[in-house]
């Protein structure tokens, strides 16, 4: 019965119950969508590392990362020719391959000057061609690289910087600057997620690459099937000694997997975090919805009350009603989801991370997943009119029904809403006075759900009051009209809290990315402003300042300062055995007259002279002291006693965290094929009113290595604030999706209001209102509901960044900015979406006919 029932009305209310599908879908969609992205994305990986991967792979036992952050600046370890042939003549070996493989090289089309490998994401690798059983990679155009000046080139690349065979190209490594002609292009068998790939001849790769034949930065084997890679492992590993590391294809691929994996999970909670977000503002347009219905239907529902059906099943009708709406909402969200990820393909394409779109990966779990997010947030949120709809009495399918008017909200809602507002605030304060930054987290992770249903609770009590009061403006500047939208929103105070409440939301959860993306700028300005004496700072977009390079710079005249920085792997062993992997930053004796380091105790200048200093944090951690020896080693050096004599501040970020040692003490102690490239260079111009000519200068003095950048302070300011613009305009495109769940909740509630109000709409017709005072009177209503939605929820937003500025407080953003020229837009915007979401329900309101609505027939 309650399905029969279920599937009647919404087939009578088709039209009624449409908005809130498109809400339901569009919210599944976001799900759906990162899930099938996500999923193609690890399927993309594990082809490409499958493709791949060798049985055994056999590299430099310091080749992994050992410090939390990737060594910018490392020269690759290499092993001996000979190995191959060990490896190779082990029992169950059916072939063994010398690899070469590095990814600080520049490929440079010579008629552009540009480099052609991706600027962002994935990197440009260069190494030698090789024939092996499982090659990822095969030509299709040429022919494979022989001798010095030819190379291979993948397809990819070939295709995005217009070149063909035959082509010539330059390739800038830490050897020197090589120029070659394409021999040939190759495309990968599986897909290539974005990364430039530039292949020599195994001797040429060594001489280019590694700077000399007969080195390799892996051996790589493969079995004929008599042993299995265990197998294989423990054979080769028990020749070598504890220089080497072997892997089997599994742990190899576990290996590669590593970074792309956190970075895909962190993007997938992510976007499933602003799904959420679209699904709570979706549940507001659902309660409204179902609400509306359930008014305008009390009459039916009393006389379903009247023949016989008992409360329970006419509660399990709208409640079925619900659940038939969820699956067929979150059957099209799975398919716009679809849509959705190709989107989102497109979008990683253009940041440099290439996956093919032909590929889709849709798993059974997606739908499953989708319908049940789909069916819980539509079933919550239907669950209050469907009990509502339970309480109809049979006496009420006798009496005319009109729009309803409810009172703005109960003592007990009031008295809810004030608690949980107290319990949030308690909280918010709380953190902003946290000691750390875990715990002051925590609790504006707490805060912040805690505030925001307060405010949707005591949302219908605000908003009468302030329609009544800032209302009383509307009759002054649009008259009838204005009056009439002021009666209209103040009728029921909780239809326009809780539609109000998604743009709330929405303008939340916007104006606090926005007080803290500007917040961060302006804490980067500043400290860059109070660290920084140095006038220019040259960086690679390979990591790498090679030799030449740095001679050029040097060599640039009207320069003075001239400050180098490489960065040192380290071990530091604590009095109690303790080792500790971090990075230590060598940098030369001038230094300071480039970056202001201030310290808590000993000096600076001392520690690049002699020692070494460390930060703040790290000292309290281990008990350390100026004057301290400590046990440091370094890559391929055993423990040195280095004296610690300064401890630094950390009261910046362009020195927070970070340890220093001079470059003639690293010199000293790490050998010279283990001492990193420079990976930052930073200089001061001789004369200050010539720094614009000095910028010019050596700009032109780094045009022949385009994977270069220079820098004056201004353009490190704007690379800075382009970074946050990035950051701050993907948040505003993830919240888009809320913005148009929201907009919807606009159109429906209005849309709901003009069916509800047809009769009323006519007799005002009747008594000689016009259609355009009609129109004009519900774009007015959609205009007081958007503002009051978004004056609240910039509101709460300028709270939640004030309080999340407080709490990053310790990570760098110790000034606080609030744009309120940002604001003001959002505001705005939020506002014309309001007009733009009225216009169908205002037309319909004007094109009502006055005798059709007087007399209540269809």
């Amino acid at each position: 019965m309650a399905f029969t029932i279920a599937v009647k009305s919404s087939v009578a209310h088709r039209g009624r119950t449409a908005l809130s599908l498109i809400a339901i879908a569009l919210s599944v969609a976001f799900v759906a969508g990162t899930l099938i992205f996500t999923d193609t994305a690890n399927a993309t990986f594990d082809r490409l590392f499958k493709a791949t991967a060798a049985d055994i792979t056999v590299s430099p036992s310091g080749q992994d990362a050992t410090t939390p952050q990737r060594q910018s600046g490392a020269r690759p370890q290499t092993l001996p020719e000979k190995l191959v042939q060990r490896i190779a003549a082990n029992p169950g070996v059916r072939s063994a391959q010398g690899e070469v493989s590095v990814q600080d090289v520049a490929i440079v089309n010579p008629a552009t000057n540009k480099s052609i490998g991706p600027t962002e994401g994935a990197p440009s690798i260069a190494g030698n061609w090789y024939i092996r059983p499982n090659s990822a990679l095969e030509i299709t155009d040429g022919q494979a690289p022989h001798g010095p000046s030819r190379a291979l080139l993948d397809a990819d690349t070939a295709h995005r910087a217009h070149l063909k065979t035959g082509a010539p190209l330059r390739i800038i490594t830490t050897t020197g600057t090589h120029n070659v002609i394409i021999s040939g292009i190759a495309a990968f068998t599986s897909t290539n997620p974005g990364a430039a790939l530039i292949l020599f001849d195994t001797p040429t790769a060594q001489t280019y690459l590694l700077g000399h034949t007969g080195v390799y930065t892996s051996v790589v084997a493969f079995g004929d099937g008599t042993k299995t890679n265990e197998q294989l492992k423990t054979q080769i590993a028990a020749e070598l000694d504890n220089s080497h590391q072997v892997h089997t294809a599994a742990e190899t691929i576990a290996k590669n997997k590593t970074g792309f994996g956190d970075y895909l999970r962190f993007l997938k909670y992510a976007m499933l975090g602003f799904a959420g977000i679209s699904l709570l503002v979706g549940g507001f347009l659902i309660v409204n919805t179902y609400l509306m219905l359930v008014g305008q239907r009390t009459r039916e529902i009393g006389l379903l009350r009247a023949i016989g059906i008992d409360r329970a099943k006419i509660h399990q009708s709208i409640l079925t009603e619900a659940l038939i709406m969820s699956l067929i909402g979150s059957a099209l969200g799975v398919a716009a989801g679809y849509l959705l990820a190709m989107g989102l393909i497109q979008l990683m394409g253009a940041l440099g991370m290439r996956f093919d779109s032909t590929h889709l990966t849709l798993r059974w779990t997606v739908p499953i997943t989708a319908a049940a997010v789909g069916a819980a947030t539509t079933l919550a949120a239907a669950w209050l009119p469907a009990r509502r709809a339970g309480t109809v009495s049979p006496i009420e399918a006798l009496r005319e029904h009109q729009a309803p008017i409810e009172e703005a909200a109960s003592q007990v809602r009031v008295t809810v809403g004030i608690l949980v507002s107290a319990i949030g605030t308690t909280l918010l304060i709380a953190s902003t006075e946290a000691s750390d930054l875990h715990t002051g987290g925590i609790l504006l992770g707490l805060g912040i759900p805690f505030t925001l249903v307060a405010m949707v609770i005591l949302g219908p009590l605000l908003a009468a009051a302030v329609i009544r009061t800032a209302g009383a403006a509307l009759p002054v500047l649009f008259g009838v009209p204005g009056r009439l939208s002021q009666c209209n929103a103040l009728r029921n105070p909780r239809r326009t809290g809780t539609t109000a409440a998604a743009l709330m939301t929405c303008l939340a959860l916007v104006t606090s990315a926005s007080v803290i993306a500007s917040s961060m700028v302006i804490s980067a300005t500043s400290q860059i402003e109070a660290a920084v004496g140095a006038d220019y700072l040259v960086t690679s977009r390979s990591g790498i300042i090679t030799p030449a390079i740095l001679k050029v710079i040097r060599s640039t005249p009207e320069l003075r300062h001239i400050s180098e920085e490489r960065q040192l792997a380290a071990s530091i062993i604590t009095a109690n055995g303790e080792v500790i992997h971090r990075r230590i930053d060598a940098v030369t004796s001038n230094y300071h007259q480039n970056i202001n380091v201030r310290t808590r105790a000993g000096d600076f200048n001392a520690a690049i002279a002699e020692g070494i200093s460390l930060d703040e944090d790290f000292a309290n951690a281990h008990h350390l002291k100026v004057g301290d020896e400590l046990q440091v080693e370094f890559q391929g050096t055993g423990p040195h006693p280095i004296p610690l004599r300064a401890i630094t501040a950390e009261d910046n970020d362009l020195y927070k965290g970070r340890g220093f040692i001079g470059i003639a003490t690293a010199q000293q102690l790490v050998p010279e094929d283990r001492m990193p490239f420079v990976n930052q260079v930073l200089a001061t111009a001789a004369d200050p009113e010539r720094s614009t000519q000095t910028y010019s200068a050596l700009q032109a003095s780094l045009a022949g290595f385009p994977q270069m950048r220079v820098m004056n302070q201004f353009d490190y300011k704007m690379l800075i604030r382009s970074q946050v613009d990035q950051l701050i305009h993907m948040i505003y495109g993830l919240l888009g999706l809320s913005v148009i769940v929201g907009a919807l909740g606009v159109m429906n509630t209005l849309t709901l209001s003009v069916i509800e109000r047809t009769r009323e709409i006519g007799l005002l017709r009747a008594v000689g209102l016009q259609r355009f005072q009609i129109l004009c009177m519900i774009q007015i209503e959609s205009l007081v509901i958007t503002l009051f939605g978004s004056v609240l929820g910039a509101g709460l937003g300028v709270v939640w960044g004030v309080a999340g500025q407080r709490v990053l407080r310790g990570e760098g953003l110790r000034e606080l900015a609030v744009p309120t020229g940002s604001l003001m837009e959002m505001i705005l915007s939020a506002m014309l979406i309001g007009l733009l979401a009225a216009l169908a329900p205002a037309f319909r309101a004007s094109k009502v006919n006055v005798l059709t609505a007087i007399t209540g027939r269809p």
